[in-house]
């Protein structure tokens, strides 16, 4: 009983401690030797809801000098990583600081922020706000997106037929952004009829173009018109067939159980991955999965390692997903702590993979010990973890330790606010107690159930146990 007390009780303290640090944590390696720059300042600032503009300001009142091209370099970055509050924030610091002077291209770029951070409504005031000389073939095509996004059809027409009566020249961007938008409504069939106006009214498809018309295609089962596409694809002198458009043919050819095709658009896809492509290697590790082939998940895994020479935490996600899915929890922990000596920040995500399928496979004791190694590493653990780890021993017959494994989990602050006990198990182990406890253990365990429905549950436990206990 002690051992499990002092579980709670570190946890409560790694809580305590990592307070004002945790905030800080992200998935990316921060290196120590090199010389600090604005962007190793502000990179690691993980947290959406922490604000990058105080670290903007400290950085100038330091006397140190800002460029407008590393601004726009932080911009970039945060955009790929999907940090569009960041990214925002430092767009409208730089023109609060009147630093230096929009374009249209940085107006475009921060409406698309606007629309991504605080909606459509909030987007379509910049623009109406905008000078008219700033009103350029970008800011409208910023706009558009929005709409795209927010799958806003009649909004999207009107809007490309004000593009056309302005007299801006319809470009692929526009073209694909009309195709993302019925294949985002789910109107596959109209996308290849934007892909012929395109040609008609002589706009090159670029490759986004083809791979959107060749996913229409693959939705409505429709194999012979997407080989048809790639065909034709194939032989446009201005298009680079890259790894991309082969992975959604081969996706498309494993749903109907195509295999040798799939295997053979792989294999092409493979050849056509070129430097520290990690998305590339992810995508296809991802197919090959589905499949089955452990064999290539862990050839293409190698590879990837020694192509991106540094591999961040989404690449150990989807290795991790990978070879649990095909149950190779022992080469999981293989990477796991490949992970655990990357140098890479922590995030509880990557062991929380391996953590959950050994519950699940019915081994709680080795997700115990996981769960363990990590708080005597001063590491956070999540209720959620702790509640599965329960539930694999529930479902053993182990009752004992899945009591104390669900007070654990109950001890712990809620990371993800969704997270709601399993109220099967929580009523089962109620009835157990009932048989099977005393008074005081039904209470007790009771104490942590504020947030379960279980009311009448608790009630019949304490009747059941106080009856057993009367007759002793």
């Amino acid at each position: 009983m002690n051992a499990w007390a002092a579980l709670v009780r570190t946890q409560i303290w790694i809580r305590l401690s990592q307070a004002v640090t945790s905030s800080q944590s992200r998935g990316y390696y921060k290196s120590r030797t090199r010389k600090p720059n604005l962007y190793s300042e502000v990179s690691p600032l993980g947290n959406p809801g922490r604000s990058v503009a105080p670290v903007l300001d400290g950085w100038v009142q330091g006397g140190n000098k800002v460029r407008f091209a590393e601004l726009q370099r932080i911009i970039r970055d945060f955009r790929r990583r999907k940090r569009f509050s960041h990214a925002l924030e430092v767009s409208e610091w730089t023109q609060k600081n009147g630093l230096f002077v929009f374009s249209p291209v940085e107006h475009a770029v921060q409406l698309d922020l606007i629309g991504r951070v605080h909606g459509l409504l909030s987007a379509e005031n910049y623009f109406a706000n905008l000078m008219d000389h700033e009103k350029t073939y970008k800011t409208y095509g910023a706009l558009l997106s929005c709409y795209v996004r927010q799958h806003q059809v009649e909004k999207s027409l009107s809007h490309i037929q004000k593009m056309r009566e302005k007299g801006f020249d319809l470009t692929a961007l526009t073209y694909n952004n009309m195709m993302c938008l019925f294949t985002k409504i789910g109107q596959h069939d109209k996308v290849p009829d934007v892909l012929a106006e395109m040609k008609e009214n002589k706009v090159l498809p670029d490759n986004f173009s083809y791979r959107i018309c060749m996913n229409s295609y693959g939705e409505r089962s429709d194999i012979e018109g997407m080989e048809e596409l790639l065909r034709e694809m194939e032989t446009q002198p201005h298009i680079a067939v890259d790894w991309n458009t082969y992975a959604v043919a081969a996706n498309f050819y494993i749903k109907p159980g195509l295999t040798k095709k799939a295997l053979d658009a792989l294999k092409r896809s493979e050849e056509r991955l070129t430097g520290k492509d990690g998305i590339g290697y992810n995508q296809l590790i991802s197919l090959h999965t589905t499949l089955g082939n452990r064999t290539e998940i862990l050839r293409l895994w190698e590879l990837e390692k020694i192509a991106c020479k540094r591999c961040i935490n989404k690449d150990y996600i989807n290795i991790l997903k990978s070879l649990v899915k095909l149950g190779e929890l022992e080469e999981a922990e293989k990477v796991l702590k490949e992970w655990e000596s990357s140098g890479n920040c922590h995030d509880f995500r990557i062991p929380d993979t391996v953590i959950a399928a050994y519950s699940e496979k019915g081994l709680p004791e080795k997700a115990k010990m996981l769960l363990e190694n990590l708080m005597d590493k001063g590491k956070e653990t999540t209720p959620d973890s702790w509640a599965g780890v329960a539930a694999g021993y529930w479902y053993k017959g182990d009752v004992d330790k899945a009591v104390k494994s669900m007070k654990v989990a109950f001890s712990l602050p809620l990371t993800n606010k969704r997270w709601k006990p399993d109220p099967k198990l929580i009523t089962a182990i109620l009835n157990w107690l009932g048989d099977n406890g005393s008074v005081a253990d039904v209470e007790a365990f009771a104490g942590f159930l504020s947030t379960v429905p279980v009311s009448r549950e608790i009630d019949d436990a304490l009747r059941r146990a106080g009856s057993r206990e009367s007759k002793i």
